[in-house]
């Protein structure tokens, strides 16, 4: 079964009587090369646990499962389970959750995020597993092509987002993915981004630097001296005084919190 194929994605959705949700953001991919991509990316050994969020019709799913030593798929719409009982027929190493994502713990032992998530909780995924007691060793999802350019852009564009993100991991995009590889098309370009995650990561300093850094995004266009006034003093020692906060490094933020 070629899940990318425009026409049996088509068939299938109805005979089951089932179509893309806008409201969920459901796009179902139909681009073999960019599958390809997204399942080469995290670099999935026989050994390892892969998790999928929003499986869709099954298409990556299965992909990760010939990889994978376990996949656990973790799909919000009840509705389409019959279809990717379907789909998904023959193999054993698939777990399907009905669940959502953002409320749902992540696996007490080592795992993979792989996954073409809804562009609207791209945010909320990325601080979700990145801030798990258990994190991720890895995170590879297809989301905007904006936000991807965002996540990776570090100092002079730094946003609190790419900033959380380069606390905890190394982002970079692997390839972009355009509109009409999807059914329904969006309207919009995406992007494979893969986020190795740091396997020593100081949780505690990061969150810190981040309720700071949320402080001096409010008002990105003013000076530090303005929107961190508490600590004009240090940000006169540091020399950073009239720097905003997209220009600061992270070895500076560090220094703030001394």
């Amino acid at each position: 079964m070629n899940l990318t194929d425009l026409k049996t994605i088509q068939d299938l959705l109805e005979r089951h009587k089932q179509f893309a949700k806008k409201f969920l953001g459901q796009n179902f991919l139909t681009s073999q090369e960019a599958l390809d991509k997204i399942v080469e990316a995290p670099q999935i050994k026989d050994t390892e646990h892969i998790l999928e969020i929003g499986p869709g019709l099954g298409v990556l799913t299965r992909e990760l499962a010939k990889k994978a030593k376990k996949v656990t798929s973790i799909e919000l719409d009840k509705s389409l389970f019959p279809l990717l009982e379907e789909t998904l027929e023959g193999f054993s190493n698939i777990e399907l959750i009905h669940a959502d994502a953002l409320r749902t713990e992540p696996p007490k032992t080592a795992y993979k995020v792989v996954a073409n998530i809804p562009y609207n909780i791209t945010s909320p995924l990325i601080n979700h597993y990145l801030q798990a007691e258990n994190k991720p060793e890895s995170i590879t999802i297809l989301i905007q092509k904006e936000v991807a350019e965002k996540i990776v852009k570090l100092t002079p564009d730094m946003t609190v987002l790419s900033l959380q993100v380069a606390l905890f991991g190394e982002a970079k995009i692997i390839d972009i993915v355009k509109s009409d590889c999807f059914h329904p098309a969006p309207k919009v370009d995406s992007a494979i981004i893969h986020i190795k995650v740091h396997k020593d990561i100081n949780v505690e300093e990061a969150l810190k630097i981040l309720k700071l850094a949320k402080r001096a995004f409010k008002q990105r266009r003013k000076k530090l001296s303005n929107t961190l006034g508490d600590m004009k003093e240090k940000l006169i020692k540091l020399g950073i005084e009239d720097k905003r906060p997209q220009h600061l490094k992270i070895d500076e933020w560090k220094k703030l919190l001394k």
